[in-house]
């Protein structure tokens, strides 16, 4: 299995945590989104993965892309431990947290985003930073009022034992503290986070631990 990164991309962390948390050994490939120009827009990485974007997700002759379908496929073939526990119900609950944060939070902040934002748009720095903690503060509201309600949320998203929810929203959590986000007010978001970092999987996913860590 190889594994395509960037240390500070949160749909590669979400990966890296699944890839732990399923104790399956991986060889790490960094891949620098800055660095010459962006190194996924190079030919040879667009080759693997068109999109330009990481991670790409190599087992044996297959690639796989995008963070959700990888996770999803690793829970397919080595279901245990369960990512999606539960019954249907519950299991839509999980998916609909990592949703949220995967397709309405994190998007509209995405690296190719801000970057469009700044360059192209020639819009300066505070308002580009205006808009990143907009958009992430509006869904951390709706998702805090979501998880500090419902009696399925125990130390993390769903009880007290790792799921696709918990994997989504520990790297966009990091995002926030990035741009400083105040997240005392999203105490139920911070504890979740907090106590999702004690774990060992979650800790050895963290961007400061990977190879290619600045």
């Amino acid at each position: 299995m190889k594994l395509y990164s960037y240390f500070r991309s949160s749909a590669a962390y979400r990966v890296r945590i699944a890839l732990n948390l399923k104790g399956l050994a991986y060889e790490y490939a960094p891949i620098h989104l800055l660095r010459d120009g962006g190194q996924q827009l190079k030919p040879e990485y667009r080759e693997l993965n068109p999109d330009g974007t990481v991670p790409t997700f190599i087992d044996g002759d297959d690639v796989l892309t995008q963070s959700l379908a990888i996770i999803e496929y690793l829970e397919e073939t080595h279901p245990e431990p369960a990512l999606l526990p539960g019954t249907p119900l519950d299991r839509a609950f999980i998916r609909s947290i990592a949703l949220q944060v995967a397709c309405e939070i994190h998007p509209v902040d995405n690296l190719r985003v801000l970057k469009y934002l700044k360059h192209t748009l020639k819009v300066g720095d505070e308002a580009k930073d205006a808009w990143y903690r907009h958009w992430l503060e509006s869904g951390f509201e709706s998702l805090e009022k979501r998880l500090a309600n419902d009696p399925r949320v125990g130390k993390l998203c769903f009880g007290d034992t790792p799921t696709l929810a918990d994997l989504c929203l520990v790297p966009q959590v990091f995002n926030a503290r990035r741009f400083n986000i105040d997240m005392s007010r999203y105490p139920t978001i911070e504890r979740i986070a907090d106590h999702a970092a004690q774990i060992d999987a979650f800790a050895r996913a963290a961007p400061g631990q990977q190879p290619d860590a600045e």
